[in-house]
């Protein structure tokens, strides 16, 4: 008799190999209850940690997720639309002032000529300095962008709260910022999404209508003129600051003249409700309170020509773009 001791043993297909038994097989049943309890732990931490790091922005998570979220939302609304909007009016240049002519002597009458009365001349205007503040309480009308994105809507949303057509609220900022696509067009932004024309039909569909866009060759001529459509109307201008990127709103200015008076007023700087505030830039560094007077040096430093990477804007580009106001503050669509 073959002593099967010394055969080879040989596993036939289809059979099933004999397997010792694994530890977590034989673990007891609380142990297994263990592992599980570790591992859900385990993932639970790692998702707590993930949405922190997106609502803190850790490591830059949550710039990272707006940017996904964005990209959604584009792909969702399509493409930009391709259709006419508030046109960029090129301001030109304001011309020197005229040098005040040399006063002559008035000829002498022969003694049978009767004089001809001449009227009396109109007062000559006091060239003094003037503070215009036309934001008396900025704090009751700021709204700080909720999004770093969302300089436009918080800047729409102080615009109408200063005409009185809505509270600042954090709701109101993002009704707006929701509604983009119903005002964005290519010309004005080319990435979609806002800029100084969907800004003014953002305005006119919530009562304040009139803003028009205008684009002056200088920094001095664009303020002045701002400064003049405030003395006009009494109602906000929109400065489109860090060369159109961020959105500034206008309360007030000094100049050493009446703009309006003095076409060579030299205004020395703006009152601006920055809705970046209290946030800090990495490039333009920390923002201030809403109402604070920036001069001449932080103008120079903030409001820039406009430049966007994204293409060329012929009626913009190179030159200092400002929203001007054209009705009286408080005068909306039915004023």
């Amino acid at each position: 008799m073959m002593d099967r001791s010394l055969v080879e043993k040989r596993t036939m297909p289809g059979t099933i190999k004999s397997r010792s038994p694994q530890p977590w097989m034989t673990a007891p049943p609380r142990r297994r209850r263990r592992v599980l309890r570790a591992i859900g732990a385990i993932g639970l931490a790692l998702a707590v940690v993930g949405t922190t790091a997106i609502w803190t922005d850790a490591f830059g998570a949550g710039d990272r997720w707006e940017r996904v979220l964005d990209r959604v939302d584009r792909f969702i609304a399509g493409p930009v639309p391709i259709r006419s909007s508030v046109p960029t009016v090129v301001v030109t240049p304001s011309p020197s002032a005229a040098p005040t002519a040399r006063p002559t002597r008035a000829p002498t009458l022969p003694p049978e000529a009767t004089p001809t009365l001449e009227p009396t001349p109109e007062p000559t205007p006091v060239r003094v300095p003037v503070d215009v503040v036309i934001a008396g309480d900025p704090n009751a009308v700021f709204s700080h962008e909720i999004k770093d994105t969302w300089c436009a809507p918080a800047g729409i949303t102080i615009v109408l709260a200063m005409h009185g057509q809505v509270d600042a609220t954090d709701d109101v900022q993002r009704e707006i910022a929701g509604r983009v696509h119903e005002f964005e067009s290519y010309d004005d932004s080319h990435n979609g999404g806002w800029g100084p024309a969907a800004m003014s039909e953002a305005l006119a569909a919530y009562g304040v209508p009139g803003y028009e866009i205008h684009a002056y060759e200088t920094r001095e001529d664009a303020l002045r003129g701002s400064a003049v459509a405030i003395e006009a109307t009494g109602a906000p201008v929109v400065l489109l600051a860090w060369r159109g990127a961020h959105t500034w709103v206008m309360s007030g200015f000094r100049a050493d003249a009446n703009p309006s008076i003095f076409p060579d007023a030299v205004v020395s700087g703006a009152y601006v409700l920055d809705p970046w505030y209290p946030d800090i830039s990495s490039i333009w560094g920390p923002s201030d309170p809403p109402g604070t007077f920036q001069d001449q040096a932080e103008m120079v430093r903030n409001f820039l020509p406009w430049k966007r990477p994204e293409g060329k804007y012929p009626d913009r580009d190179g030159r200092f773009i400002v929203m001007i106001p054209t009705l009286s503050l408080g005068l909306g669509a039915d004023g």
